[in-house]
């Protein structure tokens, strides 16, 4: 059975923020094809009067409602997701429930033990939101629907967690879903350097919450995740931190899928190649003053700035270990691509690049493309300095921080990242904490090879799939990571680039095609069965919890 009505809720529609935007916006396309406008979609108003790079308000969409909406005091606009589908998005003014705020924080902890004392942060914030968020849908569905339509509410992270547990107490009736993309506590111990997986089922997520300072984030998802009638999470790795850490099983796993209609084809695919690495290669010569020919093996890592999480720490590693291999063919250049303590771009590095000349010396630091305000404890660059890469002439192998959004604005790529990634030869991402892995799967879209481990749940897909641990050759090459196998895993790295830069002509466009392939299988036509499920499971325990 598929839904008459979905309401979806994020911190991230129509609002850039990082990965959830891309899951949400590409999936809208297979949902609005099924549902037909009864997909509407929930964000906040980060905008107030000022446009949305976003969002389309369309006055006439829902007017009799809105304009009854707004009589009561509820605060939005309607419109249109400003994505390829063009869903219906609604986006919430919540400041007017700052204050009530202790009594609405009050009736969550009588109704669920939502414990907000220790909220501090983006907490209220994200509370606020959520709780307008479900006044909306409540209005909405007492104006426009009733019992005979089967509606869902989709939560997506503890942001909106608030929601599903206001709608379960107004609007009985609708049915409540909530995904979690990686739990509060599970990368916050990740990201403060304690081994997780081999420590999971010994922690205890409250102790740890308390420990980590996260108690309100922590309890507002696990009491989510107990409450609601279906709840979900991207991967089977996540799902173990659910039943550990939240002490609940997930219902259903639900794999991130995406669309493929942003890869440009044939001719297209080729110029924009072409141009991207032209680009790269002319930033890495005037940074380093050292001339590539366009045989230079061009790789990358990119995504949010979580160092050890991310595995930059052991990319870099790897990279110094490239440096000095002997089995190395050809000339490397690196780049890492996460947005960091940015202060400008660089003046010098515009002026060279300017010049479309050719530079036989070095710029000053010739790491990074901008300077950061923190330059002397960066973890890139310190940890570059550290490991003796020094980017000189002789190097095989040069290292180049890209530390912004590259949103084709940053002042020296000036090239959007969809375009940039198709300069690549290969990505790495040998990630330790890493519920789905969006990058890996852009990059394969993109026909670029790339590097994972099995702590990604991206990585295990691909396994699961293949029956086997993914070699390069396939187009993606799975490392086993565990909490102790750092150094190992910077081998194999160095290994699978060495690999890899051996391969002749035939040999890359076979593992490049590969890659491409393997991507078809992540698509949204692919995946859309598993939320078919989850819908059915939530309407299912709705009418248990209706029926009480």
């Amino acid at each position: 059975m598929f839904s008459d009505y979905i309401f979806e809720a994020s911190w991230e529609v129509c609002n850039k923020v990082g990965g959830i935007y891309t899951v949400l916006s590409t999936r809208a396309k297979t949902l609005q094809t099924q549902l037909k406008d009864h997909i509407i979609f929930i964000g906040p108003d980060c905008w107030g009067d000022k446009e949305s790079p976003y969002f389309v308000e369309d006055k006439k969409l829902f007017a009799p409602w809105v304009k009854s909406a707004h009589e009561v005091g509820l605060k939005f606009k309607v419109g249109r997701w400003a994505v390829p589908s063009s869903p219906i998005a609604i986006i919430v003014d919540f400041q007017a429930y700052y204050a009530e705020k202790n009594e609405i924080y009050g009736k969550l902890w009588e109704a669920y033990q939502v414990d907000s004392l220790h909220a501090y942060g983006d907490y209220d914030e994200s509370a606020m939101f959520a709780y307008a968020a479900a006044l909306v849908v409540e209005s909405f569905y007492h104006f426009y629907l009733d019992d005979t339509k089967q509606v869902v509410f989709h939560a997506n992270e503890w942001q909106t967690g608030f929601a599903a547990l206001v709608l379960q107490q107004r609007v009985p009736q609708i049915a409540t879903l909530f995904t979690t993309h990686a739990t509060g506590i599970g990368r916050s111990i990740a990201g403060n350097n304690k081994p997780l997986y081999g420590y999971l089922s010994a922690y205890n997520g409250d102790q740890m919450a308390s420990e980590l300072n996260m108690e309100s984030k922590h309890s507002i998802e696990k009491q989510t995740a107990h409450a609601v009638d279906c709840f979900t999470t991207v991967s089977d790795i996540t799902a173990l931190e659910c039943k550990e850490l939240l002490d609940k099983p997930v219902d259903v796993v639900l794999p991130n899928g995406f669309e493929d209609d942003f890869v440009p084809k044939g001719a297209q695919f080729t110029a924009k190649r072409r141009n991207a690495r032209k680009q790269l290669l002319n930033i890495a010569n005037a940074l380093t003053g050292a001339t590539r020919s366009d045989d230079t093996l061009l790789i990358s890592t990119s995504g949010r700035y979580e160092f050890r999480n991310k595995g930059i720490d052991v990319f870099i590693e790897a990279l110094s270990r490239l440096n000095n291999d002997p089995r190395l063919t050809k000339d490397v250049v690196a780049f890492i691509e996460v947005p960091a303590w940015v202060s400008e771009p660089r003046h010098d590095l515009q002026e060279r690049l300017a010049s479309k000349e050719e530079f036989s010396t070095a710029l000053d630091r010739p790491f990074t493309t901008h300077w950061l305000h923190n330059m002397d404890t960066d973890n890139v660059l310190t940890m570059a300095q550290r490991l003796g890469l020094t980017n000189a002439a002789t190097n095989k192998v040069k290292l180049i921080f890209i530390p912004c959004y590259l949103d084709g604005t940053d002042g020296i790529v000036n090239m959007p990242y969809y375009d940039v990634i198709l300069g690549n030869d290969l990505c790495v991402y040998p990630s330790y904490y890493e519920p789905w892995g969006y990058t890996p799967l852009e990059a394969i879209a993109f026909k670029v090879p790339c590097i994972t481990t099995d702590l990604a749940g991206f990585g295990l897909w691909a396994n699961a799939l293949k029956g086997h641990y993914c070699e390069i050759d396939e187009g993606v090459k799975v490392i086993h990571r565990t909490d102790e196998n750092y150094s190992e895993v910077a081998d194999e790295i160095t290994t699978t680039i060495v690999t890899y830069a051996a391969m002749d002509k035939t040999k890359v466009t076979k593992c490049r095609n590969a890659a491409q392939k393997l991507s078809k299988k992540a698509l949204w036509s692919e995946f859309i069965k598993h939320y078919e499920t989850a819908y059915n499971v939530a309407f299912a325990n709705r009418d248990k919890r209706v029926k009480g």
